[in-house]
């Protein structure tokens, strides 16, 4: 190696001592031949290329493809802020937690909750009460803001009705499951 080095830097003789000593170059770890031209690797060259080409073409095809599809059924999420007024998909709770008996007849939201905390543009933490046994940190997607009653459309309840004549029943105690 020492040697190598003092070759390279040996200008005096206009020429490398060890091309003096051994008649040759040194040999640097390859071989530095004559460049010529090889026809068959030129093709293989091209045909590979080409062929790289024609695959990247395909997929970004493919990958335009695949977004219009995926964007097809998809929309905007909406935005919350901090104190807006939400209610929970009841989608994927589990029976225990809804306490019901049949699927069909649970409500599609629950509940009546603030937004505590934006996390992230599709993350917010809510307020949930401890019995809501649910983490606070909710995707968007299982959320929807809640919009008050038109004054107009606010449901007065009714007084009860009275029917003379019939037998009254007084409730003692109702069963839950």
């Amino acid at each position: 190696m020492a040697e190598f080095v003092f070759n390279k830097v040996h200008i005096v003789m206009k020429s490398l001592p060890f091309k003096v000593n051994y008649r040759r170059e040194p040999r640097m770890g390859f071989d530095i031949r004559k460049k010529r031209k090889n026809i068959e690797t030129e093709e293989f060259v091209k045909k590979i290329k080409d062929r790289h080409e024609k695959a990247k073409a395909a997929l970004v095809k493919l990958q335009k493809e695949m977004k219009k599809q995926a964007d097809r059924n998809r929309k905007e999420a909406e935005e919350y802020k901090v104190e807006d007024k939400v209610l929970i998909s009841t989608k994927n709770f589990l029976m225990e937690l809804m306490k019901r008996a049949m699927k069909k007849l649970t409500e599609k939201y629950i509940g009546l909750y603030v937004v505590k905390k934006i996390v992230l543009e599709n993350i917010v933490e809510l307020e949930l009460p401890a019995l809501l046994r649910i983490h606070p940190v909710i995707n968007v997607k299982r959320i929807v803001k809640y919009r008050e009653q038109v004054e107009e459309q606010k449901k007065i309840p009714l007084p009860p009705i009275e029917v003379t004549g019939k037998k009254k029943h007084k409730v003692e105690k109702i069963l839950d499951r």
